[in-house]
């Protein structure tokens, strides 16, 4: 029983180490990147809590060293994801009741022993698991985590204070309960963060969750499991399974207590899965939540006035870090042709620079794509490009897979404004160039808007403010995070609420109170203080 009104400490967002020479973190990270890659670690399942090991066995190899082995995880079956459901049901009772500041606590806990001793071992193994430099880990596994467990706390805060006016005689209340039932968690190989997020979002609110990763993200969701349990989450709450996904979409979509899905991942995927809740909504005991984030095709538009060397920047930082991995990653530009010799010099000189190879390498900037399917499907768009009369190679496009899945940043010069790579989602290192005319920016911002299904991120790039602000008008509609000359990766918890609509996804925000909305089901209470005794009402009386 709560006795006060408890107040979340005012979160900031988690400074970023620099990993500089001789830092105090380098060597931390080094050593835990060492000690990470001299043992074969073995991946149980968490079951109510419990480490639930099978006899099928599947190895797990750095996307950048493909030879090398980090561990095993233990795959499951339909029993386990009935069994998971079955812990999180009976814990559920129990959760939902904890008082709100003590499931505040358990994050706020979470978010602490990240920032100190589980920092090296998360960065590690999103590192070596994910085939992400310490940079791009920092920014993940460790702050952009922690700042999700702490600044959520705050936004759980935040909606209980939201309570209704009460008449005179009257007390009214507002009671935000979790959902009835179960949440369903499937993340993404390509943030540590978001997969943390998508399940501990819910379970703060009382939610229970079993949670399905990538199976390439496996090696870390691990590590926040760990994490989970030291901060002291009960048994059952948050579930851990590795199955295949119809496998856990047959029995968790047929479930009467399948209460919501928090997602992120392929638009197809989405797709299939609701029209699946949808043929079978009339088996749950509630209309699930379906809240869901699902890539893009994100742009850069530069502007005649805007500043070459700025769009230069963005363009290789917003197009190339960690390999164009990124929902948020720039895989489109159009640039104006007075501006395109500069650009196209700019964008050389950083590639000549940049080198890649193993992230354990801290002077890589680029590292491996994820898996061999990836390398397949983003080297046949290079491939088709290298023979196309509509496409140009400027820079790089060249591959290779004998020891990791490497992949050069790659620009490719589109002919056409309806080219393929301009137009289907490709999450690689490639991008591609349009150069229009100059005179003609205004047929080109339609273009931006009508060209692609997708509506999450992009970015203007332009001096002139009244460009700036017609601009922001004709794509309000383009991208959910829209960046004034700034790249369009880079969402920050707190700052830029992350999240898209159109085709790429329920834009439920990620990162704000607007995502925790979507795991409560508000119950109004309301209270007479002196209940009237008589049914008449004065107008019935005549004198």
């Amino acid at each position: 029983m709560s006795l006060g009104i408890f107040k979340i400490p005012t979160p900031k967002n988690e400074p970023v180490l620099s990993y500089a020479p001789g830092s105090k973190e380098k060597e931390e990270l080094k050593k835990e990147l060492a000690r990470l890659k001299s043992v074969q670690v073995d991946i149980p399942m968490y079951i109510n809590g419990k480490e639930v090991r099978t006899e099928e066995k599947i190895s797990i190899h750095p996307p950048h060293e493909i030879s090398h082995t980090l561990g095993h995880y233990h795959k499951g079956d339909s029993s386990h994801v009935n069994a998971a459901i079955d812990a999180a049901l009976k814990a559920r009772t129990a959760w939902e009741l904890m008082p709100w500041e003590d499931r505040a606590a358990v994050f706020l806990k979470a978010a602490d022993l990240l920032a100190g001793p589980y920092r090296a071992r998360m960065n590690a193994a999103t590192m070596l698991g994910q085939s992400k430099n310490a940079y791009q880990a920092e920014i993940d596994a460790a702050c952009e985590m922690i700042d999700f467990f702490r600044f959520n706390a705050k936004y759980m805060e935040e909606i209980y204070h939201i309570q209704p006016e009460s008449a005179p005689g009257i007390w009214n209340r507002l009671e935000h309960r979790p959902l009835e039932g179960f949440v369903f968690a499937i993340s993404p190989f390509n943030f540590t963060s978001i997969a943390a997020n998508l399940c501990a979002a819910p379970a703060m609110l009382g939610n229970v969750v079993v949670w399905k990763p990538a199976e390439t993200q496996i090696y870390s969701a691990k590590v926040i499991m760990e994490l989970f349990k030291e901060a002291g989450l009960p048994d059952g709450v948050i579930n851990l399974i590795y199955t295949d996904g119809p496998v856990a979409g047959d029995i968790v979509f047929e479930h009467p207590e399948f209460a919501g899905l928090h997602f992120t991942g392929s638009t197809g995927v989405f797709q299939q899965l609701w029209k699946l809740i949808g043929n079978n909504i009339h088996k749950y005991n509630t209309y699930p939540r379906i809240v869901g984030e699902t890539g893009g095709k994100d742009f850069i538009l530069a502007h005649p006035s805007a500043d070459a060397d700025a769009l230069s920047t963005a363009i290789v930082r917003g197009a190339f870090e960690f390999q164009g991995q990124k929902c948020s990653a720039a895989s489109r530009a159009y640039v104006p042709e007075s501006m395109w010799a500069k650009v196209k010099a700019n964008i050389g000189q950083d590639l000549s620079n940049i080198t890649m190879g193993n992230p354990e390498d801290f002077t890589h900037f680029v590292n491996a794509v994820i898996d061999e399917r990836a390398f397949d499907k983003i080297s046949s768009y290079i491939a088709a490009a290298k023979k196309s009369k509509d496409a140009e190679i400027v820079f790089g496009g060249n591959y290779n897979k004998s020891e990791g899945y490497f992949i050069e940043p790659t620009i490719i010069l589109a002919k056409t404004p309806d080219y393929t790579t301009l137009c289907e989602e490709i999450f690689g290192p490639v991008l591609t160039i349009y150069v229009y005319p100059d005179s003609q920016f205004d047929e080109t911002v339609t273009l931006v808007d009508q060209t692609s299904p997708y509506a999450l991120t992009g970015a203007i790039f332009a001096q002139d403010r009244e460009v700036i602000t017609a601009t922001n008008i004709k794509l309000r509609n383009a991208a959910g995070n829209y960046y004034i000359n700034d790249k369009p990766t880079g969402a920050v918890v707190g700052q830029q609420p992350f999240g898209g609509g159109r085709a790429s996804g329920t834009n439920d925000k990620a990162g704000s109170i607007l995502n925790l909305f979507r795991w409560i089901s508000p119950r109004t209470m309301k209270e007479n203080l002196n209940p009237p005794k008589d049914y008449r009402y004065p107008f019935l009386q005549e004198k």
